[in-house]
């Protein structure tokens, strides 16, 4: 009956917006995390490709490959218990791990991976494209994805791309291996079943998604065949909760375990408050500032130039973003193999007017900058518009929640826009084709993954020199290449990349084990434990 009357108490705290329940703690058998979850579209595997929704589908599927909490920095296999290559490189075998069993009580085999894979490409939503860089498509993936037996895979890539690129790319949420029999079940118009599993899970993972309401909560359950036995915690909760402020408030009243978009003030706020602990932890996330080429001024490279020199780097990571980001400035994240640690640019307004002059708008123009409307991104909307003032350039700030600004950054309908993005998977590869790679810049092309076509920016070097990248073979060879290409991008692109997250969220002390890695979607709930 307590935990009853608990997830009343949170349907109630949602519905009537300011009122929080009156709990000493949570459960002992519950984990309850506040954070804002307005980024979330849907929760099919094939289609998420936002923060929130990633971080819930990690703890809902198993994943070709992976990366398991006891060692963030080894790839290992997922539903995959050992892999071989052919000699050419093009032909990956799978053997799948034996006895990995659904929520829905069906045996896993090689028809799920084969299915899984084939479906992604073939709805060829937003993520599609990280596995379709294999040579994949529609037409062809049925003979490209096959299965050999009950428990061997065959994958034939038709690109030429370093094998072990392949491999890290199958660790990303496109890689969730989804349940075929239940999800055809469901399948509606040929649709492979994509519109009953927005709103449902059909995997194998240590948990499987009880409830969600958009803006209010998401409810998850342990699944007691999990392939790494069954999560201490019978419950996960992800409260919506927008303000960092009432996050902080759940928090120190013990009415959530944990706290994970706190800002700046917020945890300095929590600093030595009795049961709380704050947790930093390693983050492959960037904010950056994009530029759409589609914009005429904005399309000026002496302009993108003087923006560059317009952001208050060193204030705001000394204000709003203290202790929450550093500044960074290239496209793959610092601390990450291959990184390029270089920061040339800091504010200098007198060259900024000067370049400014130079491309032709020494009296400004008008701007429009999108961003989310969520902290510390507003407030660095509110610095960058700031800055553009001084120059005469007129912003309008324009706050939008995840499911309004990401659809329309990915129809290419912003100015100006202040994002975030982190690797899909461990790899620079990942990131430099999202920044730099864009083979076709028309907008029929819809290469929405990619921000360099979101951006409009097309430039035959910087595609070039990504893909003769993802090629190489040589480790160190290949390093040195992504390096030479973040440098270059750094003064000729869309971007002005400014910062990178330096993770941290307030904790319950009797909370423990609860694992965060580098990219956005390595967050574990079933190693927590109270």
């Amino acid at each position: 009956m307590k935990k009853l009357l608990f997830a009343l108490a949170l349907t109630s705290a949602m519905t009537f917006g300011s009122v929080i329940p009156a709990l000493a703690a949570t459960p002992g058998d519950t984990f309850v995390i506040a954070r804002n979850t307005a980024d979330i579209i849907n929760l099919d595997p094939a289609e998420v490709f936002e923060f929130s929704g990633a971080e819930v589908i990690t703890n809902l599927y198993d994943r070709v490959m992976t990366f398991e909490p006891d060692n963030l920095t080894k790839l290992v296999g997922g539903t995959t218990e050992s892999y071989s290559f052919s000699d050419d490189g093009k032909t990956i075998t799978l053997k799948m791990r034996q006895g990995i069993v659904f929520h829905s009580g069906n045996a896993m085999s090689a028809d799920d991976v084969v299915f899984s894979l084939r479906r992604v490409v073939k709805l060829k939503k937003t993520p599609s494209f990280i596995i379709t860089q294999f040579g994949w498509t529609a037409e062809n993936v049925d003979e490209m994805v096959q299965a050999v037996d009950a428990s061997t895979v065959k994958l034939t890539i038709a690109a030429d791309l370093s094998p072990g690129l392949v491999l890290n790319a199958l660790s990303a949420g496109v890689g969730s291996v989804v349940d075929k029999k239940l999800v055809l079940s469901h399948e509606k118009d040929g649709d492979m079943g994509y519109e009953w599993l927005k709103t449902h899970s059909a995997g194998s993972g240590p948990y499987m998604l009880k409830t969600w309401k958009a803006g209010e909560l998401i409810i998850l359950e342990a699944h007691d065949k999990d392939r790494h036995g069954k999560p201490a915690m019978k419950r996960v909760i992800l409260r919506h909760v927008a303000e960092a402020s009432a996050q902080r408030l759940l928090l120190e009243k013990g009415d959530v375990d944990v706290a994970e978009d706190l800002t700046a003030d917020q945890l300095k706020g929590l600093e030595g408050k009795d049961g709380v602990k704050i947790d930093t932890f390693p983050q492959s996330t960037l904010m950056y500032l994009a530029f759409n080429q589609k914009h005429e001024a904005l399309s000026k490279p002496k302009v993108q130039e003087a923006l560059r020199y317009a952001v208050d780097y060193k204030g705001l990571v000394g204000s709003v973003l203290d202790g929450s980001y550093k500044i960074h400035q290239a496209f793959w994240p610092s601390g990450m193999w291959a990184s390029y640690d270089e920061t040339p640019y800091s504010r200098d307004m007198a060259k900024a007017k000067a370049l400014l002059a130079e491309a032709g708008h020494a009296d400004g123009f008008k701007i429009t900058i999108d961003t989310l409307n969520k902290s510390p991104f507003k407030e660095v909307a509110q610095s960058v518009q700031a800055s553009l003032k001084e120059l005469g350039i007129e912003g309008e700030i324009i706050l939008s929640d995840g499911a309004t600004l990401w659809p329309k950054y990915r129809a290419r309908k912003h100015q100006l826009i202040i994002a975030r993005w982190g690797p899909d998977y461990s790899d620079p590869h990942s990131n430099a084709d999202a920044f730099a790679h864009n083979p076709d810049n028309r907008d029929e092309a819809k290469l929405t993954g990619k921000l360099s076509w979101r951006n409009a920016w097309a430039d035959t070097g910087a595609t070039a020199d990504a893909e003769a990248a993802a090629k190489e073979t040589d480790l160190e060879t290949r390093a040195e290449m992504y390096r030479a290409l973040q440098k270059k991008m750094q003064s000729n692109s869309s971007y002005a990349i400014m910062f990178q997250l330096v993770g941290k969220i307030g904790r319950r002390d009797n909370v423990k084990n609860y694992i965060r890695g580098a990219t956005f979607d390595q967050v574990y709930f079933r190693t927590v434990t109270k």
